[in-house]
Formats: structure tokens, sequence, C-alpha cells
């Protein structure tokens, strides 16, 4: 029946140093003891947000020194989970707009993409996202991130090492591309240069996963957008939510919403707007949403862990549902 289910309704899409800045006054940060892990790393988890959210990477703002050392560290997390290159390395320039909100941040930002080969539809891709970038420094205030997206980046980092080096012979049933996107902040430019590249390589889309902002709920709550524009992944995620160690919810999607439909809201509007069909995993705002007070001592470190179990188990299922699929239509 789960085979059934989405082999009515896969769609494939064919396509494809700055000055130093005053940092912030040094903390007494203590890392949570995390819990005991079940599917994730935890202690590298939270040590990858922890990494990327610090001072010394300046808020990670494109075309800037701090944004060039997040991208080197995540290069390197890419590497250190065995994938490969989606071209000639992992790094894929694009150009900037002139004038906006872009002439200030560089001329051009890079997108981060590896990919692990699926082993039934290795010409089928399921494409996970998450921004790197974030607000930079602002009249001498570093804007850290750690939820907006370091934590989405560590759980892109997490399903990585998790598809990549741990799965062996075990490859994902389709191919699985992993790219951390620059310049979302600036209207997400990276998401639109990346999917631009794969349609022009006639890469076949089957799904867009995007993490953005999934490290922190005091209600222990983590959303799943994207089921209103393709229904037929209500039940997957439904049966995910079931077993989740966190509160699933499905919404944030429907057009009628206003600025609660988070549709446009995040990178998956990129591949939204070419016929992919999208998962959205992410937050509601918080009081520290684009603050200099998003940091790492902020995220709730129990359900950051539990939502990133809950993450690696969605991908696990679309993928192997996917792989006996032969139509995943997006209405509209």
């Amino acid at each position: 029946m789960k085979g059934l289910l989405l082999a009515l309704i896969l769609l494939t899409s064919c396509g494809a140093a700055v000055p130093s800045q005053t940092p912030k006054p040094a903390e007494a940060v203590q890392t949570p003891a995390p819990p005991a892990p079940k599917t994730v790393d935890a202690a590298r988890l939270l040590e990858d947000v922890r990494v990327l959210s610090a001072d010394a990477m300046e808020g990670r703002r494109t075309g800037t020194q701090g944004g060039a050392m997040a991208r080197a560290y995540v290069a390197r997390r890419f590497a250190d989970a065995g994938l490969k290159p989606l071209g000639a390395s992992f790094e894929q320039e694009f150009r900037l707009p002139v004038g906006g909100e872009g002439k200030g941040a560089g001329r051009s930002g890079v997108n981060l993409v590896g990919y692990v080969q699926g082993r039934t539809h290795p010409e089928r891709f399921i494409v996970v996202t998450a921004h790197y970038d974030h607000l930079g420094v602002r009249d001498g205030v570093i804007y850290n991130g750690a939820d907006d997206n370091a934590s989405g980046v560590a759980v892109l980092l997490q399903l990585a090492a998790r598809f990549g080096v741990e799965r062996g012979e075990r490859r994902p049933e389709n191919s699985i591309i992993f790219a951390a996107l620059d310049a979302e902040e600036l209207g997400l430019l990276g998401a639109r240069a990346l999917v631009r590249r794969l349609k022009a390589e006639k890469r076949a889309l089957s799904l867009n996963v995007n993490l953005d902002m999934v490290g922190r709920s005091e209600r222990g709550e983590l959303y799943a957008a994207g089921t209103h524009h393709t229904p037929a992944l209500r039940p997957v995620l439904e049966r995910v939510a079931a077993r989740a160690p966190v509160k699933l919810l499905l919404g944030h999607d429907r057009p009628e919403q206003g600025k609660d439909d988070w549709t446009s809201q995040s990178d998956q509007f990129a591949f939204h707007r070419a016929g992919v069909p999208f998962v959205y995993f992410g937050v509601e705002d918080h009081g520290d949403y684009h603050k200099p007070t998003d940091d790492f001592s902020a995220l709730t470190s129990d359900f950051f862990l539990h939502a990133a179990e809950t993450i690696l188990d969605a991908l696990e299922t679309l993928d192997a549902e996917l792989a006996s699929a032969r139509k995943l239509k997006r209405d509209g």
C-alpha cells in the first residue's frame, strides 16, 4: 500500500577577508549534556551548531570572511561524510545581483553541493537543503544565527553522514543531493541558483527537503510544511509523526494563511516555483528570531536532538517510498 500511494503521485522534473568586527562580550556557556542518541550523533550535532554560530564566524553573511570560514567548515564535514561533489568540487559559485540587498555582500555567493548515489534509482534525486548564511555584523553587533540556520546545517550534516559513510553498501534507494546554500537571507539567491543549475543539467528532481530553524521549541513542536501542495505526502508524514519523539505538526502551507503560509519564506520556494514537491521542516518564530540573541545557549537541546531524529526518519521513509513510486504529482 505504501508504494501504491506514492506511485500515483511522484513528479519527475527534469532540470537539474574583511576587517575583524568587535565581538560580543564573552559568555560562560556550558554545553548542555546531550541525551543518549538514538539515530544521530548528539554531541556532534551540538558541536556543529556551536562552531557555526560562534562569534568567530561573524554571523556568516554572504561574501564575508565569516561566511567563507563557515563554508570551509561545512566542506570538510561533507568530505568526512563521504559525499561526492556534484561537479568539480563541493563549491558552486553564483553571481549576486548588482544593487539591492546583495550590493554590499560581495560579488558572488557560494553553495556547497554533494551527493550520494542511489542504488535503485540513481537517476532520480531528492535534494536536501539548509542555508548556512545569516545576517552578519550590524552596528558592531554579531548576529550569530544559531537556530537560523546553524541548526538546519547541523542536521543536514547528520543526514549526510547517515546516508554517506555510515550506510556503506546500504545506500539510499534514490540519489540524494545535500546542499548547504548561501544567500538565503538576501532573497533565496543560493536556492534559485541551485535550481537553475540542476535544471540545466537535466537532473530528475523528485523532492526537496528543506531545513530552516529546527533547533528551538519550548513546546516541543516541529512543523512539516508542503502537504497542502502535494497531498500524497500527508499520509507518509503522518506515519512519521505517530512515532516521532517530538510533536510533528503538518501545516503552515496554505495561501489563505497569509504570513503564516511558509511556502515562500525559505529556500523550498525556489523548488516549488520549479514544480518540485517539497517538505519544509522548521519551528515557529521565537523571540530571538533575527536578533543578536539567537545564540547557541538559547537552543533547546533535547528538542533539537529529537527534531534531528524525526527529520532523519522522515527522509529515510520518503526515500524508501519514492523508490517504488512512479509519479509524485503536486496539486496546482
